[in-house]
């Protein structure tokens, strides 16, 4: 691309009073990522000079959510084209490229973006570049007019359109690239003189081309990059779409994944190569996973790294601060939180393991609890290499177990153990000869005593 500025207008005024919610819709999440974080992320990826966002008055969670992005407002809002109008004086002596964008697509790409700006820089020199799509059904959607030479003629309503129009497959996104130099021309140029008495964006390529300017169509092959979101349904058909791309990626990159509907992404997501995913498994945000990993199925895992040949699961939850080292096994229902687990640990059954270290190759036994938090403050174990904890050890922080030390099982350790110590607590085992025989015998007694008297 050449020198040239490029700015990005990205309108996010919308209250989303379909979505119910008290939340601003363009900071729903799809793929655990605010939707108008995506198109913030795209615009990233070729260096915006400039972002300007839209909002309406009241929404100081988008502004600080999008800073250092300029943020201006629509207020009242009347229509598109006003909406853009709102950005002008933040556009101020810029005379560039200017992509108007919406915060509620979250699944628009980099790629087609940058498509539409080589196409707006083109020979033909167009003062609008829109771009278009092929929906299966395209009865609500505004047709893309164009002429003989695929020039974009006008933009048709579908409420206005003819018959032949009607019959156009290419729709119009609402998407466009501009040309800066033109653009205040253009949107002075736009009337209100509508059914809502609003001022609509899509006027402009009828303006420009009174004027004697070219129009363009930039067409995407998927018709789920335009997709805008108005309800929690479209938030849902998006969150499939972009999963749908995140196991395509995934399993490009040389990714398993055993079953791949059932397994959800982030788009901060990062898989080693080798890996296999198993059933049912969840990627929170922050997830980083080396390589030769195998994943079982039902593991959750959000905020956690892991590194390269270690097994994790089934049924396994890694949450935030979670840092499993190489050839580490965390097996079924083991949850792992703040943690470190040097190189070859075990925890396999059954286990908490919370603000806690443990070293290379220590082993966890089933029920084992890190006992991290005393109702006020966290505190921190430490276990040592080589080490083995028995089974249902309470490990109550702040506490310290030795290289190669072991615990009894049943024991609740409160006290520092000593390196290859062995650190026993529960009481001295205690056989009454004969007394399970004489205590069936009377409540065997007990219990026919109750029947014949019922």
């Amino acid at each position: 691309m050449s020198d040239r500025q490029i700015a990005a207008i990205v309108l996010a005024a919308g209250l989303g009073t379909r979505m119910k919610s008290a939340t601003p819709k363009v900071l729903h999440r799809v793929a655990g990522k605010p939707m108008i974080g995506h198109i913030l992320t795209a615009l990233d990826g070729f260096d915006a000079d400039r972002t300007i966002v839209v909002v309406s008055p009241g929404m100081p969670q988008v502004a600080e959510f999008v800073a250092p992005a300029v943020t201006v407002e629509q207020d009242p809002p009347l229509g598109t084209g006003h909406a853009v109008m709102a950005a002008r004086d933040a556009l101020s002596g810029f005379e560039g490229d200017v992509l108007v964008l919406f915060g509620d697509t979250p699944l628009l790409t980099g790629e087609t973006m940058r498509a539409m700006v080589e196409a707006r820089r083109g020979p033909d020199n167009p003062a609008v570049v829109v771009l278009g799509f092929r929906p299966d059904d395209p009865s609500e959607y505004g047709r893309l007019v164009q002429g003989g030479d695929g020039s974009l003629e006008q933009i048709v309503e579908a409420r206005d359109a003819t018959e032949p129009q009607r019959a156009i497959p290419l729709c119009n996104a609402g998407i466009m690239a501009i040309d800066g130099a033109r653009l205040v021309d253009l949107l002075d140029a736009i009337g209100n003189d509508n059914a809502k008495n609003e001022y609509y964006l899509t006027d402009i390529v009828a303006i420009a081309r009174a004027r004697g300017w070219n129009c363009s169509v930039v067409e995407t092959d998927d018709p789920d990059e335009v997709m805008g979101v108005n309800s929690r349904a479209g938030l849902a058909e998006a969150e499939a779409a972009m999963q749908k791309r995140l196991r395509a990626h995934w399993m490009a990159e040389g990714v398993t994944l055993t079953d791949p509907e059932t397994v959800w992404f982030s788009t901060d997501t990062v898989l080693g190569r080798d890996v296999t995913v198993g059933q049912n498994v969840v990627f929170g945000p922050g997830v980083t996973i080396g390589d030769n990993v195998d994943i079982r199925p039902f593991c959750h895992v959000e905020g956690a790294t892991v590194e390269d040949d270690a097994i994790i699961g089934p049924y396994a939850r890694l949450r935030p601060g979670a840092d499993i080292g190489r050839e580490v096994h965390i097996g079924n229902f083991v949850e792992v939180k703040e943690a470190r687990l040097d190189e070859g640990a075990k925890a396999n059954h059954l286990s908490y393991i919370g603000d806690s270290f443990v070293g290379a190759g220590a082993n966890i036994g089933a029920g084992t609890i890190t006992c991290n938090y005393d109702g006020f403050l966290k505190a921190r174990t430490e276990i040592g290499a080589g080490a083995f904890i028995g089974s249902n050890t309470a490990l109550v922080a702040p506490v310290r177990v030795g290289n190669g030390a072991i615990t009894g099982a049943g024991s609740t350790i409160t006290t520092d153990v000593e390196e290859n110590a062995l650190a026993v607590t529960r009481a001295p085992q205690k056989d009454l000869a004969g007394w399970a025989l004489k205590y069936r015998v009377r409540k065997q007694a007990e219990k026919t005593t109750k029947k014949k008297a019922g």
